[in-house]
C-alpha cells in the first residue's frame, strides 16, 4: 500500500534551489483516497499508544497532525517558525538541507511528563525534527515517536534522530531518487 501513497506524491526538481528534489505532498492531500489512507495508517499505528498530544511541525505537519489528533481525541500543539506564535515561547535553532532557521513552541504547550507524538510530512536531514524534539524535551515532554509520511534516508535524518534515541516511523521512502 505504500506504493499507493508514494505514487500520489509529486516530485519537483531543483526547488527551492538547484539540486533539491522537493517531495510535494499537496498532490497526496488533494486526493481523497490518498489522504484517507495516510490517516488510516497513522491512526492504526498510534491508536493503542499512550499519547497526550501531537506536536505538528509548520506547516504540513499541522494538516496531518491536526487530523490525527482529532481521530485520536487528543490535543494538538503547533511548532512554528520564529515570530509566528503570540504568547511566550522557547526557541531552537536548526539546520536543514538548504539553509537554517529557528523554531518556536509556546512555553505552556506541554506539561512535564506528557507523552508526545511528533509529526511532519517529510524527514530529510533531520534538523527540523531534532529541533522539535529538543523543544518538546525542554518543556518536559516524553517523545513517543517521530512520524513522517516521507523519509529520505540518503540524507541521514532518520539516523540522526535514532542516534539521539528517538524512534522514527514513516510511510514511504525515496531512496537515491
Amino acid at each position: 500500500m505504500n506504493d499507493f501513497i508514494k505514487e500520489k506524491i509529486r516530485t519537483i526538481p531543483n526547488w527551492p534551489k538547484a539540486g533539491v528534489m522537493f517531495r510535494d505532498i499537496t498532490t497526496l492531500l488533494k486526493d481523497p483516497a490518498g489522504f484517507q489512507e495516510v490517516m488510516k495508517l497513522f491512526f492504526e499505528r498510534f491508536q493503542n499508544e499512550k499519547i497526550d498530544k501531537i506536536v505538528g511541525v509548520e506547516s504540513r505537519g499541522f494538516i496531518i497532525g491536526g487530523a490525527l489528533a482529532d481521530r485520536l481525541k487528543i490535543g494538538f500543539v503547533p511548532v512554528r517558525k520564529i515570530g509566528k506564535l503570540p504568547a511566550e515561547t522557547i526557541t531552537e535553532d536548526y539546520e536543514l538541507e538548504y539553509g537554517s532557521n529557528k523554531l518556536q513552541i509556546h512555553l505552556d504547550a506541554i506539561n512535564p511528563g506528557e507523552k508526545i507524538l511528533i509529526i511532519d510530512d517529510l524527514l530529510a536531514t533531520g534538523g527540523t525534527a531534532l529541533a522539535t524534539c529538543k523543544l518538546v524535551k525542554n518543556l518536559g515532554g516524553e517523545i513517543v515517536e517521530c512520524a513522517f509520511i516521507i523519509n529520505l534516508p540518503d540524507l541521514g535524518g532518520s539516523d540522526k534522530l535514532k542516534k539521539h534515541d528517538f524512534k522514527v516511523f514513516n510511510l514511504v521512502e525515496f531512496l537515491g531518487e
